[in-house]
């Protein structure tokens, strides 16, 4: 039997277009420190965003981790990065 992570299940959800907050991470998928998982998983290449909503229903403002296609400048600067390393 094969077990996954939590960042495993995490980046799972997020690549088939799940849209998280992260009291949804933690409660779905048992992740104590979310913002920690997902700087691991940036750090795997990951373009994990995250967006600010506000809600229609009482106009609370929340933030939703998503995937994302990353702009030009980030790719450069990630090559700019890596070259003067």
């Amino acid at each position: 039997m094969t077990t996954k992570t939590q960042a495993a299940k995490v980046a799972t959800a997020l690549v088939n277009g799940a849209e998280l907050t992260a009291k949804q991470i933690s409660s779905r998928y048992g992740v104590k420190n979310v913002r920690a998982v997902i700087s691991k998983l940036r750090s795997e290449g990951l373009s994990i965003y995250l967006n600010k909503r506000v809600s229609s229903f009482d106009g609370e403002t929340y933030s939703k981790y998503m995937i994302g296609t990353p702009t030009r400048a980030v790719v450069a600067a990630g090559y700019k990065a890596l070259r003067s390393a």
